[in-house]
């Protein structure tokens, strides 16, 4: 895959457009049955942030939703009132991750250049991870972000550890995963068409030997999965307006 270089040499100033899938079909067993994506953070329902994020994205020209079918209206409910013009669909997934990812990807644009697939409850995500995931795969074909492991990493076999495994080389990555338009949803047809029930974008372009380039990823782009986690981005928003304030008053 030579990717997309050739579509923007000489195309000075031009960053390439790409559409968006934003994945919020999930069960959300471990929110103790909180339906994270409507969960508030904030002042606002973590969805919100999220799509927040990909409407303010100058790269992101297109958004297609996909929810779970309980949730469809409500979720049709707020891209409408917080005027997400950007969304062209909300379409229901499926009944896993890869199916919910087909889904959204029958609905994209056949003019779009590059896809990227975003967990909806990914709330934090900033402008640089989303660019610099976009702007790589442009390159590439296919890119990530990810952050470093910090903790130290121990396989086990019946509760006993076998190794200590070098956490040098083992990075936790994140969303959203950019790729060639083509080459997701030749990927993940495949993926459907052999049972591989995938948990992660990446796996199914991995699967047809194609590399993934890794972007800078942030540890603030937290995935909503435990009450927690919600605490966690609390603090981060609160951070975040601190700075914005302190920011000002310069």
């Amino acid at each position: 895959m030579a990717g997309l270089l050739s579509l923007f040499r000489g195309k000075k100033d031009r960053e390439p457009k790409c559409a968006a899938i934003i994945v919020s079909a999930g069960l959300a067993r471990r929110m103790g049955g909180i339906d994270k994506v409507l969960a508030p953070l904030g002042e606002l329902p973590v969805l919100v942030h999220t799509l927040y994020a990909f409407q303010d994205c100058p790269v992101v020209e297109e958004i297609v939703v996909v929810a779970r079918e309980d949730l469809l209206v409500e979720v049709g409910r707020i891209c409408k009132d917080f005027v997400f013009d950007k969304v062209t669909k909300v379409v229901v997934g499926g009944e896993e991750r890869i199916h919910s990812v087909q889904a959204g990807l029958r609905e994209i644009s056949p003019k779009a250049e590059l896809i990227a697939i975003h967990d909806g409850a990914r709330p934090l995500v900033t402008q640089e991870v989303i660019r610099d995931a976009v702007s790589r795969a442009a390159l590439t074909g296919a890119a990530a972000p990810a952050i470093p492991l910090t903790d130290t990493i121990k396989r086990s076999e019946d509760g006993l550890v076998m190794e200590t495994v070098d956490r040098s080389q083992l990075w936790a990555v994140q969303t959203p995963q950019v790729f060639e338009a083509g080459l997701i949803k030749g990927a993940v047809q495949k993926a459907i068409d052999d049972n591989e029930l995938l948990t992660d974008d990446c796996g199914a372009v991995e699967r047809l030997g194609m590399k993934v380039t890794l972007t800078q990823g942030s540890r603030e782009n937290l995935k909503i999965t435990t009450p927690l986690d919600l605490v966690l981005g609390e603090a981060i928003l609160r951070a975040r307006a601190e700075e914005g304030e302190w920011r000002c008053r310069e």
